[in-house]
């Protein structure tokens, strides 16, 4: 459990204020599902203080890639950084090629599930090849399971206002350079380079200090996930979890028994 000093503290980190109730945000109900991939990461890394730090970067360059390509999904021209100008170029041209359009009205959208008492916010609604559905921006180095609970989370109250609302998508945006003798895969996000094989790379790899890398290059990646209803099943059953976790804080804020 997360450790506050007042009730606001809590209400502020862990949810929003809507209509005068307080609901808890998606991602911090998920947080509470264990990631061991970041475990493993945290267990690597020199210190935890570097390993936070790192998090800390790469989430601020994840925000900076969601922003601009928000922004030009509503036809604005907004000015890329050079750092992420590779995957913003990469994601552009995705766009133009699957004809992808997004509603204005739903980016960066609040939703809320009053039954079920919690809220988040959603990267876009989109419609990709005749169907409308949540888009959901990621820019991890995978499409990790634990994305369908949180997409899930938002499907259910969407369905209410969205009457044509039929599925769900994960775009992934990255970047990285390739090695032009053996395929291998370089990452750099968050100040730390991930070195990793090709998967789909029939040649050995090059010693380590042997490649011959690319340019850096964008990577997109989209992924439907048109069945929800036993993901948010899983979410719900999440949140309970979380709620009994954070058990002494929802009873100071009176969670329990405003609703």
């Amino acid at each position: 459990m997360d450790w506050f000093k007042t009730e606001e503290d809590f209400k502020e980190a862990s949810g929003y204020d809507i209509n005068g109730l307080w609901y808890p945000r998606v991602t911090k109900i998920l947080g509470i599902k264990a990631k061991p991939a970041l475990y493993r990461y945290y267990g690597e890394a020199k210190s935890y203080a570097a390993a936070q730090a790192s998090t800390e970067l790469s989430a601020k360059e994840g925000t900076l890639v969601h922003e601009v390509v928000q922004k030009i999904m509503i036809g604005e021209s907004p000015v890329v950084p050079i750092e992420i100008k590779p995957a913003v170029e990469a994601t552009v041209k995705f766009l133009d090629e699957r004809s992808i359009q997004v509603d204005p009205d739903f980016i960066e959208k609040r939703v809320v599930h009053y039954d079920k008492r919690y809220a988040g916010t959603i990267d876009a609604l989109a419609l990709i090849d005749g169907r409308t559905g949540v888009l959901d921006i990621k820019t991890s180095q995978a499409i990790y399971r634990d994305y369908n609970l949180q997409t899930a989370a938002y499907m259910e109250p969407l369905e209410r206002d969205v009457k044509a609302l039929q599925t769900r998508w994960i775009l992934r945006i990255d970047q990285q350079k390739v090695c032009k003798r053996c395929g291998a895969l370089l990452r750099v996000k968050g100040g730390k380079e991930k070195l990793r094989p090709n998967p789909l790379s029939k040649r050995g790899q090059c010693p380590i200090d042997a490649h011959d890398w690319s340019e850096v290059q964008g990577v997109i990646e989209l992924k439907e996930f048109p069945f929800w209803k036993d993901d948010f099943q899983a979410f719900l059953s999440a949140k309970g979890l979380w709620e009994w976790e954070n058990d002494f804080w929802l009873r100071k804020i009176r969670y329990f028994g405003k609703f």
